[in-house]
């Protein structure tokens, strides 16, 4: 038993009172009136079990909730719940089988019919369809069942011993939704379900009642939010699209947005509009890391419909160690961090660069530019130019890559400077850039999303919501590749797959002790690393902006950044 509380004991720390409760008390409910947010990628849904890009989750974070949360310090915090299950409380099971929660009095949807248990057992449903191609079905792995006890409590059952049992209904990404809104979404018919998808019915602070995708989110307060005094605001505008620069413009020089998101420009220029006296700029470090993905399937448009599937093939070369090797050792992370993140940037060699426990150095030897070495390890692999046009090949394939990313100044420089350290190898490479709310829209039809993967390289950022990797680890499942039989939902973007790997995967789920977690992990992003099939960047802090007239900003990584909405409000 020492092992279970090594793991679960820190949970009986957690904070057990919405943090709601620490907010100003003379303020109510609407008294701070409008407020403005932009974020420059537009959101395509609502839904968040529709698309794993972080515009949607954060903006259906607004209305959709979950049972526990994680604040600005990576803390758990009930949210829905009434505490935070232990084994200590008897919210979790002696053998780790079971967790149960326990859903607070007076939690209505927005629609004043109440939240029961039935709506948690209806989400698991609906997530885990075989045919519904759930982008966060990670949250749910090991879930054999999920079981409504009575209206209030919610008992999720897992097929075998779960350490870590705070994953599902936990988080911005894995909230409850409406059973009886979306009876009638299971399975391949979810992403037809219009109505249900652009305007939820939530438990949140806040109602949608306009959604434009890609455009604009219309918000007012929920009239039936459980704290009677809470959301301040009475209205939001959330818009989308434009560009880092015009977002943090927006805030810190017109006036126009009170919270501008996500800011990745040339750090001197946001010191330069932030010395105005408008605005603040907020940093948060978490997990998330700015990385390429490699495509390890082939994405020849002679393809047709197993372009870019495993069905289609493995890539001409990207699936070459050596290749990546010395595509990583040519890069100066460095200087794309001076260049483009200032502050908010770390050089990084791993996809998992936190908490410390988890995070390995086995790999830091990314963190210096190699260029020479890279051209030898290349040259003693025989990956030569034979016909004298500057261009290697590999068993008669030339290296030439399409490298693309979302449109952004910040990755349009790191593309230019990753070109021409490439170039410098004899490798080829044409860089494509796509409008954000395209890239990251997760249309089954676009062909432009980063879940289809067109492209041999693609760029972009991740994280995971919370302190625990083992959700985020198990991405990387050879089952969790996109295809067209999940309409192209699925988080393991660069088609990896190894037997071996998912031993691990399945091996961390069944262990307590937070060493061995620790190890486990560390091993698994080693061996995404030394498969070169992603390339690690740049360990970058959430940047954002808010006006100086707005208060109770409590900035976190670790979740939607909107985690604590409801007490925002207006100071002047």
């Amino acid at each position: 038993m020492r092992t279970k509380t090594l793991l679960l004991g820190a949970a009986a720390a957690f904070a057990l009172t919405p943090l709601a409760a620490m907010a100003d008390a003379h303020l109510s409910r609407g008294a701070s009136g409008h407020l403005n947010i932009i974020y420059w990628q537009a959101p395509s849904t609502l839904n968040p079990y529709l698309s794993g890009g972080t515009k949607e989750v954060e903006s259906a974070s607004l209305v959709l909730e979950s049972m526990a949360r994680f604040d600005d310090s990576g803390t758990m915090v009930p949210w829905l719940a009434t505490e935070i299950p232990t084994v200590e409380n008897g919210g979790v099971s002696e053998d780790l089988t079971s967790i149960t929660w326990t859903i607070a009095d007076g939690v209505m949807w927005s629609d004043g019919t109440a939240l029961t248990a039935n709506d948690a057992v209806f989400t698991w449903e609906y997530c885990t369809h075989p045919e519904g191609g759930c982008a966060q079905a990670s949250y749910f792995d090991g879930v054999e069942s999920v079981v409504a006890v009575d209206d209030q409590t919610i008992q999720v059952n897992f097929a075998q011993s779960t350490p870590f049992p705070y994953t599902a209904f936990v988080g911005s990404e894995s909230p409850i939704i409406q059973a009886a809104q979306f009876a009638e979404c299971l399975g391949a018919r979810a992403p037809e379900c219009t109505d249900a998808n652009f305007g939820p019915i939530g438990t949140g602070p806040f109602v949608v009642t306009d959604f434009r995708p890609n455009d604009v989110i219309e918000f007012v307060a929920n009239e039936n939010f459980r704290f009677p005094d809470r959301p301040y605001f009475a209205s939001v505008t959330f818009k989308g699209g434009g560009d880092a620069t015009a977002a943090a413009r927006s805030v810190l020089e017109t006036g126009e947005f009170d919270y501008a998101w996500n800011l990745q420009i040339d750090p001197t220029i946001l010191a330069t509009m932030e010395a105005q006296g408008n605005g603040t700029v907020v940093t948060a470090f978490g997990t998330s890391v700015e990385r390429l993905h490699l495509n390890q399937t082939n994405p020849d448009p002679a393809l047709g419909d197993l372009r870019s599937t495993v069905a289609g093939g493995p890539h001409p070369f990207l699936t070459n160690t050596i290749i990546g090797q010395a595509m990583s050792m040519a890069i100066d992370r460095a200087l794309i961090v001076e260049i483009g993140y200032g502050a908010g940037g770390q050089p990084t060699c791993n996809v998992l660069p936190a908490p410390a426990l988890y995070a390995s150095t086995a790999n830091d030897g990314c963190l210096v530019q190699d260029i020479p070495g890279a051209i030898a390890l290349l040259d003693e692999a025989g990956i030569v130019d034979t016909d004298g046009d500057g261009v290697r090949e590999y068993e008669g394939t030339p290296l030439s890559v399409l490298y693309q990313t979302s449109t952004n100044a910040v990755r349009q420089d790191t593309q230019a400077l990753i070109k021409q350290w490439w170039e410098e190898l004899g490798i080829e490479v044409e860089l494509r850039n796509i409008d954000a709310s395209v890239f990251f829209g997760g249309d089954p039809a676009s062909p432009d999303t980063f879940q289809k993967f067109y492209a041999d390289i693609e760029m972009y950022t991740n994280n995971f919501a919370g302190v625990d990797p083992q959700a985020y680890m198990a991405n990387w499942r050879c089952s969790d590749i996109p295809s067209p039989d999940t309409q192209w939902q699925g988080a393991n973007i660069q088609r990896f797959c190894s037997e071996a790997y998912d031993a691990l995967v399945d091996e961390m789920a069944i262990t307590a002790d937070l060493e061995e977690r620790g190890r486990l992990a560390r091993e698994m992003n080693d061996a995404i690393m030394q498969s070169y099939s992603i390339i690690p960047l740049v360990h970058r802090g959430g940047v954002s902006a808010h006006a100086n007239t707005l208060g109770g900003i409590r900035m976190s990584d670790w979740d939607s950044e909107l985690w604590n909405i409801m007490d925002w409000h207006r100071t002047e």
